[in-house]
């Protein structure tokens, strides 16, 4: 469920792009315009002031504001306003030429697991357009991540998921015990047949297969993953996570970024502008019944500044 809170009545494209001029005019930039607009508009919404804004001003709206805006409010605003399926695809462009940590991984997993099918194929055309080459590829002869992980990761981009939401009751019951097979008797989290189950089967089914598996073993099947001591094991759980119940992966994600002596503020952002308009009100109740605290709370205790603001902006309100 989105935060993000449009106006009434909402301005036009045009409007929008002649503010957003307005404010980037002189010697100083209005930055709590700037959050004002684009921090209260959908995806689609931003699209049509990009390109309104390039007809009128024959500028990018892209190029203005990373030239006008600094630090971590620069790339907060940069990640809200580029289109979701080219942003994703540079994430994952960044990340796959990084050590291969597992907030790299985090990137690749999200973008392939946490939204529709059919935005993943969105990035992967974004990817070939902006890139010249496949993501599948890349991610194939990637040296960033080792073995199995890297097999896991291109199986999770490579594949077009069934989006249908029918279930076959038969076949969750049987891949729940092959599943519980791999992870739970043999502690084998990357066997093939895992790889094929979580990287083929439609979210729904899905689901019901990992309910199939709590009822048959007695146990949540990310608690199994989770004792298998691994990188691949700890990216299996969040593919799980992404696939069924994404909000527990990012608020897991905020928590990360916000605890120790520094903000990782590129999980922060990346977790807060890519859910506004999706779950973020789910994300935020998970927060709260697991850590016993807020997004809200936490954030403000942990930024400042206008990367504060646009981020308040996007989380939304809370109790």
């Amino acid at each position: 469920m989105s935060t993000i809170a449009v106006p009434t009545p909402l301005p036009s494209p045009a409007a929008d792009a002649e503010s957003l001029w307005n404010a980037m005019q002189g010697w100083g930039t209005d930055e709590k315009a700037l959050i004002e607009i684009l921090g209260r508009r959908t995806a689609t919404q931003r699209a049509e002031i990009r390109r309104a804004y390039a007809s009128i001003y024959k500028e990018s709206l892209l190029t203005r504001l990373d030239s006008e805006l600094s630090s971590h409010f620069q790339k907060a605003m940069i990640l809200l306003t580029t289109d979701p399926a080219e942003r994703d695809a540079k994430l994952v462009r960044e990340a796959l030429g990084r050590r291969g940590d597992d907030r790299d991984a985090w990137v690749l997993i999200e973008a392939s697991c946490a939204n529709t099918p059919d935005h993943l194929i969105a990035v992967r055309r974004a990817y070939r357009s902006l890139f010249g080459c496949s993501l599948e590829e890349d991610v194939a002869a990637s040296s960033a991540f080792q073995q199995p992980l890297r097999m896991l990761l291109v199986s999770l981009v490579r594949l077009y998921r069934c989006a249908e939401e029918g279930v076959d009751v038969d076949l969750a019951s049987l891949e729940a015990t092959q599943l519980a097979e791999a992870i739970w008797r043999k502690k084998q989290p990357h066997a093939g047949e895992v790889l094929r189950i979580v990287s083929t089967r439609s979210k729904s089914q899905l689901t019901a297969t990992f309910q199939c598996y709590k009822k048959e073993h007695g146990s949540d099947i990310e608690q199994d993953i989770s004792n298998c001591s691994s990188q691949f094991a700890r990216m299996l759980r969040i593919a799980v996570w992404c696939l069924t119940s994404p909000e527990k992966h990012f608020a897991e994600a905020i928590r990360y970024s916000i605890l120790g002596l520094g903000t990782d503020e590129d999980v922060l952002t990346r977790a807060i502008v890519t859910r506004a308009h999706i779950d973020m009100r789910n994300i935020k109740q998970e927060y709260k019944v697991r850590f016993k605290t807020t997004v809200t709370k936490d954030v403000v205790g942990d930024c400042s500044g206008y990367y504060l603001d646009i981020l308040l902006a996007l989380v939304g309100s809370e109790d």
